[in-house]
C-alpha cells in the first residue's frame, strides 16, 4: 500500500483516536497521550507515521503507529508488541496489548535450495539477513565450481570444494536468488563461505576462505602465490543497486600457514568494521596490538579488526586474549555490536577453572571448559572489558563454542555444547550431569557498568548428545534468541511439534525464547519441514526485528533447486537446504 492510500485510512479513524483521548489536531505530527484506559494500560506517545505493515515480521519503528489491516484497527507498536484500538462487545473503545509476532503453527516456512544443488556441497552452511529482512546470504562451502567472481558458471565442477554464496533478495512475499558469488582465486579446498556476515542494510558482505592458501599479507595482496598452506583470507563484496562486485581480498598482518585467518567474521551495522577470528595462530602476545612475530604459543588464536574509509579497507587492531596459553582457540567465535564498538571474542579450549565474571585466569585445571572476552572501542582504541566463565564451569564444556552480541550490544550470548546437566528450561539445576553433551546457553546483560549472567538456558526436551548451543543468534534488542541443538533427535516437522518421538536421530532442532521484564520463556519448538535423520539444522539467523528465523540443514539431501521446491526426491546427498521462518 502507498502511503497516500495509508493516510486516507489514518484519518478515517481520528474519530476512534478522540474517542479514547487523543490530541488528533494534527494527525501527521506528534500525538499526545491523554488518557488510559480501565485496564490501565497507556497508550505510547507517537512521533511519527509508518506505512502499513505486509503481515510477513516487518514491524515498525518503535513509537510509531500503522493501520494494520490484518487487525483491522489502529495499532501502536511499543515495547516488543502491540497495542491496538478496538471496540467491545457493546461498541465502547478499549485497547488491547497483543504481543510480537510468534512462530506456531501457522507460520511460514519458505525452503530455499541452491541454483546449482549437487551432492555434497552443504548448501546453508553460514546464512546472514540484512536487518530490512529483504537481503539473504547463504554459502555452501564446499560447491564445486570452478567460476571466479559474480555470477559466473556454476556447472563447471572442476574445482573441489571451492565453496560459493549465494544472494537471495525478497519482493513482498517472494524470495529470489539475485546473485551467484564465487571467489577472485577460486581454487580446490579453499571452503570460500566457511563463514559470511551481511551489513544492516544487505550491501556489504564479507566471505571467509577457511583454507584458501595464499601468502599475502593485508588488503589486496597478491592471491596467486600458494605458499601458505590453509592460511586463509576473507573477500569483501559490495552492492550497488542489484550489482555485486568484490572491494577488497583481506589477509592477516602476519600471514601463516595453517592459521586459518577467517573461520569467524562479524560485521557492524554500517559495514565499516570487520571482525575475523583465527583460532590457529600461533604468537604468545597478550592484549592489544602486541608482537606477531613470535609463534610460540601454538594454536592460541587471535582476533584482527580491519575498518572502512570510503572504499578503503585498513587494519585497525590484532587483538590477543589476556592470558594467551597454547591451543586455547582465541578467536574461534566473534561478534560484533551494531555501531561496532563492542566485540565478544571466546576461547572455546582454554583451559581455567574460574567461574563468572572476572575470575582467575591462570588456574588452568578445568581443560577445554572455554572462556569468552568482552573488548570495547573509544575512538580507535580497544581495550580488554571483561573476561566470562560460566556459572558451572567444567572441563571439556567448550564454553564459547558460539557466542553473539545483541545489536545494542547489551546482551550477550554464549553456549556450551557439551555442557552436561540434565535440568530443562530456564535456570534449572546445573549440577546433575547426567545428560552428557546435551548442551546449554548462558545469557549475561551488560548494565551500563559490569556484565551479570541472567539466565542459564537448556531445551524443552533436554537428552544427552543434542549438543544444545550448537549455534545461536539474537535479535537487535536481544529479546528474541533462537538456538539451534545440531544432534536432537525427534521426527517431528516444523514448529511446536511433538518433541518425544527421537527416531529421527541427528535430525536438529531451533529453541525459540523470548524475554519479557527480565523473564525468559521457551516460545517455539522448531524443525524442518522434511525432517529425516541426520540432516542436522546446523547455522541459525535471527533477524534483527525478531521476527525472521534462517537455518540450514547442511546434509539434506532434495535435488531440488530455488525456492519451495520438491522437498521429497533424496536424490542430492547432503546436497543442504535453509528454512526461512516467519512469525505471525
Amino acid at each position: 500500500m502507498n502511503r497516500f492510500y495509508f493516510f486516507l485510512l489514518f484519518v478515517t479513524t481520528a474519530t476512534t483516536f478522540a474517542q479514547v483521548g487523543i490530541n488528533t489536531t494534527n494527525p501527521q505530527g506528534t500525538l499526545d497521550v491523554t488518557s488510559v484506559d480501565n485496564t490501565g494500560l497507556v497508550l505510547p506517545r507517537v512521533t511519527s507515521v509508518e506505512d502499513v505493515t505486509d503481515g510477513q515480521g516487518n514491524t515498525p519503528v518503535e513509537g510509531t503507529t500503522v493501520f494494520d489491516i490484518s487487525r483491522s484497527s489502529t495499532c501502536f507498536y511499543q515495547n516488543g508488541g502491540w497495542v491496538c484500538i478496538g471496540t467491545d462487545g457493546s461498541g465502547n473503545p478499549v485497547l488491547t496489548e497483543v504481543g510480537p509476532p510468534v512462530f506456531d503453527a501457522s507460520s511460514t516456512i519458505d525452503y530455499v535450495k541452491a541454483s546449482n544443488t549437487d551432492s555434497d556441497d552443504l548448501f546453508g552452511y553460514s546464512v546472514s539477513i540484512s536487518d530490512n529482512n529483504e537481503t539473504l546470504a547463504v554459502s555452501a562451502a564446499t560447491e564445486n565450481s570452478g567460476a571466479t567472481g559474480i555470477n559466473g558458471n556454476q556447472a563447471d565442477n572442476s574445482a573441489t570444494s571451492s565453496g560459493a554464496v549465494y544472494i537471495f533478495t525478497r519482493s513482498g512475499n517472494i524470495w529470489s536468488q539475485q546473485a551467484y558469488i564465487k571467489a577472485s582465486n577460486t581454487e580446490a579446498n579453499d571452503l570460500f563461505g566457511f563463514n559470511l556476515t551481511l551489513s544492516g542494510d544487505g550491501n556489504t558482505l564479507a566471505v571467509s576462505a577457511l583454507n584458501e592458501d595464499s601468502n599475502a599479507v593485508g588488503i589486496n595482496g597478491d592471491e596467486t602465490d600458494n605458499s601458505a598452506t590453509n592460511s586463509g583470507a576473507v573477500y569483501i563484496f559490495t552492492r550497488s543497486g542489484t550489482v555485486w562486485e568484490q572491494q577488497a581480498y583481506i589477509k592477516a598482518s602476519n600471514t601463516d600457514a595453517n592459521d586459518q585467518f577467517g573461520r569467524t567474521v562479524s560485521i557492524s551495522g554500517d559495514g565499516n568494521t570487520l571482525a575475523v577470528g583465527t583460532f590457529g595462530e600461533d604468537s604468545s602476545a597478550v592484549g592489544i596490538n602486541g608482537d606477531e612475530t613470535d609463534n610460540s604459543a601454538g594454536q592460541s588464536g587471535a582476533v584482527y579488526i580491519y575498518i572502512r574509509s570510503g572504499n578503503v579497507w585498513a587494519q585497525q587492531a590484532y587483538i590477543k586474549a589476556s592470558n594467551t596459553d597454547i591451543s586455547d582457540y582465541f578467536g574461534y567465535r566473534v561478534s560484533l555490536s551494531d555501531n561496532g564498538n563492542i566485540l565478544g571474542v571466546s576461547a572455546s579450549l582454554e583451559n581455567s577453572n574460574a567461574v563468572g565474571i572476572d575470575g582467575d585466569q591462570n588456574n588452568n585445571s578445568a581443560t577445554n571448559s572455554g572462556a569468552v572476552y568482552i573488548f570495547t572501542r573509544s575512538g580507535t582504541v580497544w581495550e580488554q572489558q571483561t573476561y566470562i566463565k560460566a556459572s558451572n564451569t567444567e572441563a571439556n564444556d567448550q564454553f564459547g563454542r558460539y557466542l553473539c552480541i545483541s545489536g545494542d550490544g547489551n546482551t550477550l550470548l554464549v553456549s556450551a555444547p557439551y555442557e552436561d546437566s540434565n535440568s530443562t528450561g530456564i535456570n534449572g539445576n546445573q549440577s546433575d550431569n547426567s545428560s552428557i553433551e546435551s548442551g546449554a546457553v548462558y545469557v549475561f546483560t551488560f548494565s551500563g557498568v559490569v556484565w551479570t549472567q541472567q539466565a542459564y538456558i537448556k531445551a524443552s526436551n533436554t537428552d544427552s548428545d543434542d549438543l544444545f548451543g550448537w549455534n545461536i543468534s539474537s535479535s537487535d534488542n536481544g529479546n528474541r534468541i533462537a538456538i539451534g541443538a545440531t544432534n536432537e533427535d525427534s521426527n517431528a516437522t516444523g514448529i511446536n511439534g511433538n518433541q518425544l518421538d527421537n527416531s529421527s536421530i541427528n535430525s536438529g532442532s531451533i529453541y525459540v525464547f523470548s524475554r519479557n521484564e527480565n523473564v525468559w520463556t521457551q516460545q517455539a519448538y522448531i524443525k524442518a519441514s522434511n525432517t529425516e535423520p541426520n540432516e542436522r539444522l546446523e547455522s541459525t539467523t535471527v533477524s534483527s526485528n525478531g521476527n525472521l528465523i534462517i537455518s540450514g540443514a547442511v546434509y539434506e539431501d532434495s535435488n531440488a533447486t530455488g525456492i519451495n521446491g520438491d522437498q521429497t526426491n533424496n536424490a542430492a546427498s547432503n546436497s543442504g537446504a535453509v528454512y526461512i521462518y516467519t512469525a505471525n
